[in-house]
């Protein structure tokens, strides 16, 4: 299902996710915390063999986006960095993330400690996913296979929410779910790029709202798909 590697193969890995933390540290990432969970994080094993070949795994610290299958990406490294720093994660958080894709993402949120909620709709990359995680060492509380707009109200209320791909709008469904003082971070847009909103719940109906300027993600759609 995913690309396995020889321990000469890890060994040069690792000295590219230091460069890949050097590198975010030049773009402005300053949390400790987050640079110490990208280094450990294996990136080059997310992408799928049906879909990656050897060549795109010389590009997996590179800070790109790359293809995961499902017509879905692996975010920028930047990215994720950008909107767990911004998340403010702190051990214990119980975290909704919604577009699980490979899981590279809740990797990183579960390094941080946070307790993870994961909802992905997308059925091929689901299966995959709930699979190779916990294969890694990575076990989120629950990985859900449904509908990102919808949220999971089960386990609500979230101390943080993360959405990682574009919304036209945000989901009335998010806002109710997030508890009182904490952050959601959004892209909103159905562009090419999207504005990177970062909402703070400070009543029960009252957020502050910040925009945190541009990015390029895959578009959130509604409703589970099948493929």
């Amino acid at each position: 299902m995913f690309y396995e590697v020889t321990k000469e193969d890890e060994y040069l890995f690792q000295g590219k996710r230091k460069r890949l933390v050097e590198q975010l540290k030049q773009k402005g990432i300053k949390d400790e915390k987050v640079l110490v969970a990208i280094g450990k994080i294996p990136r080059h094993l997310f992408f799928d063999q049906t879909t990656a070949r050897p060549a795109l795994l010389d590009h997996a610290y590179s800070d790109k986006a790359l293809p995961i299958g499902a017509g879905q990406t692996i975010s920028h490294p930047y990215t994720v960095a950008f909107q767990t720093e911004k998340l403010a994660i702190k051990p214990g958080d119980k975290v909704l993330e919604i577009g699980t894709g490979c899981g590279y993402q809740t990797a990183v949120l579960l390094e941080m400690g946070a307790k993870v909620y994961s909802i992905e709709r997308q059925k091929t990359l689901f299966d995959k996913t709930r699979l190779f995680l916990p294969h890694i060492g990575y076990r989120a509380a629950r990985l859900i296979y449904g509908d990102g707009y919808k949220g999971l109200p089960q386990f609500a209320p979230y101390d943080k929410i993360i959405v990682t791909a574009g919304a036209p709008y945000i989901p009335n469904d998010l806002l109710i779910q997030l508890a009182v003082g904490g952050i959601m971070l959004i892209p909103i847009g159905e562009g090419e790029s999207q504005e990177m909103n970062l909402l703070r719940k400070v009543g029960p109906s009252n957020f502050e709202k910040q925009v945190l300027g541009q990015f390029k993600f895959v578009p959130l759609l509604q409703n589970k798909s099948g493929n």
